[in-house]
């Protein structure tokens, strides 16, 4: 597979060339940038500790192997940890971050044109250039600051046809962003690029977008190791004021995973049980996506379906010594909204929607599998958001990996002058498949386990998330400078004290050490040249 994906940039690579103008004469040069400040203060919603919530969680019966219930939480090992603390016992979380870019394109003749684009994303104080105590330089990792986050070059009209090609390092943003973007909605908006090559054919009726990009590449350790993303993607613009789009993508991690090592003993025990033998993780992801406005109303559907082998996330899921490798992607989702912009002063727009991630959770278990230790475990394999855009919570979904929930959504936002537009948005989470705990009491804010060691009796968790409520407002002082600040309050429901598994695509617990509301405020300034 390695062999044939290089043989296919090869070929992209050739046909490119040969489609270029012997002389492409340089014509035009223009400089541009961004600089983009915010200030984010999170109180009562993260833990850095990422400890233990429940003391005792998911202990199996105390037999020599004490073993550990396999939960898929690739950050605590098998131990139910959380990022979040919904308590005010912790601290709170406060950055200021900045990010720079600087671009260059160079147009020529013959719609040829490069373009390159450097990018520089700091937290203010963390490369100050002096102690002021001692006056030594203890800047870290300084000399890295600087990246090259886009090299392309791009050649249109190709063959004489409406083709564009374009080859290096590029963003992509596909559709609205739900699926695949460039991360630049996000609270911490670090951007996201990709290291490959895409072709697009577009007519005035349809396009078509193939693209193919190097996630990762692991030279000589494999032959067959790297991660590749495929996809493509497909619009039609025939219907008045309405697009309907279609898209295929196809993650591929070929890294290879193992549990034994070598281990004579457990070598000798996988070639008995037939396990340890996973194959190459596929990622496919189907969807449909229609929007555009019809009069007054404006309108957002998209639907998406994934399937493929999932073991590399199997693999997370160990009792003992052997993971999953029989996971797979089956599932859901849909990102709904449906707006009505009323025709007075001020122009507002009122606005519904509703979003469905699917989502499993399959780490409770009975009592045979309490006492047998070569229990198997079944994988939790829930909805992947890929690269998304599309942020649901300042709280719960700050990265964009919020899975195994559905939400429903509504806001208003207005424009009291040209240069002012204020909005009032309100969202309700609900997990779809609830963690099953070990029975406990309260006692004060702690969860204290009846028998820890009995984790076959159990409780599920509640699935209500809570509900949120934002204000914002953005000052646009001219068409390159503008200013915007928010606030959001997060009512955390018992599905947060207790915890679900909504996190990191539906694989880390968002569990709290209390019940206490979170608060989000944010200032931003942006200027574009």
């Amino acid at each position: 597979m390695k062999t044939m994906a290089r043989r296919w940039v090869c070929l992209s690579f050739v046909l490119f060339v040969a489609a270029l103008p012997a002389l492409a004469e340089l014509q035009n040069v223009t400089v541009g940038g961004e600089l983009r400040i915010r200030g984010n203060y999170w109180m009562n919603t993260f833990n850095p500790r990422t400890v233990p919530f429940l003391a005792g969680q998911g202990l199996r019966w105390p037999s020599f192997f004490m073993l550990a219930r396999p939960i898929g939480d690739f950050v605590g090992g098998q131990n139910v940890t959380s990022y979040y603390d919904w308590d005010s016992r912790w601290g709170n979380y406060k950055v200021i971050e900045q990010r720079t870019t600087l671009n260059v394109q160079a147009d020529f003749t013959n719609n040829v044109r490069a373009f390159v684009e450097l990018e520089s994303f700091d937290v203010w104080g963390e490369d100050f250039r002096s102690n002021w105590i001692t006056g030594a330089d203890g800047r870290a990792n300084s000399n890295d600051d600087v990246e090259v986050y886009q090299a392309y070059i791009e050649a249109s009209e190709m063959f004489g046809l409406p083709l564009t090609a374009r080859i290096g390092r590029q963003e992509l943003v596909l559709g609205s962003g739900w699926l695949v973007g460039n991360n630049s909605n996000h609270p911490e908006f670090a951007g996201l690029s990709f290291d490959g090559i895409s072709l697009k054919y577009a007519t005035d009726m349809f396009s078509v977008m193939g693209f193919w990009t190097k996630l990762n590449e692991v030279g000589v350790l494999e032959e067959d190791g790297d991660t590749d993303f495929y996809g493509l993607y497909a619009s039609y613009t025939g219907l008045e004021n309405i697009s309907i789009d279609a898209y295929w993508f196809w993650l591929r991690d070929a890294a290879s995973v193992n549990d034994t090592n070598f281990i004579w003993f457990a070598e000798w025990l996988e070639d008995l049980f037939g396990v340890d033998d996973y194959d190459v993780t596929n990622l496919h992801t189907v969807g449909l996506r229609a929007h555009g406005a019809l009069g007054a109303f404006d309108f957002e559907a998209e639907a998406a379906y994934q399937f493929g082998d999932a073991d590399r996330v199997g693999f997370l899921f160990r009792p003992f010594l052997y993971g999953d490798d029989r996971a797979e992607f089956d599932q859901w989702a849909m990102n709904l909204e449906l707006g009505y912009t009323f025709d007075v002063a001020w122009q507002p727009r009122a606005y519904a929607g509703f979003a469905y991630l699917g989502g499993e959770d399959n780490r409770d278990i009975n009592w045979f599998e309490w006492w047998w230790p070569f229990d198997r475990a079944e994988a939790s394999v829930s909805f992947n958001r890929l690269f998304s855009n599309t942020v649901y919570s300042n709280f719960i979904d700050e990265l964009s990996e919020l899975s195994n929930v559905w939400i429903a959504r509504g806001g208003v936002r207005a424009q009291p002058t040209e240069s002012i537009e204020v909005g009032l948005d309100v969202a309700y989470f609900e997990a779809l498949e609830t963690f099953d705990l070990p029975v406990y009491f309260r006692l004060g804010r702690f969860l204290v386990p009846i028998a820890p060691a009995l984790s076959f009796w159990t409780k599920s968790s509640s699935a209500d998330l809570g509900w949120e409520v934002g204000i914002w407002g953005i000052y646009r002082y001219s068409e390159d400078l503008s200013f915007k600040a928010g606030w959001s309050h997060l009512f955390t429901g018992d599905g947060l004290r207790t915890g679900n598994y909504n996190d990191f695509n539906g694989l880390v617990s968002n569990a709290g050490t209390d019940d206490e509301d979170a608060d989000y405020l944010y200032m931003e300034t942006q200027l574009k040249f």
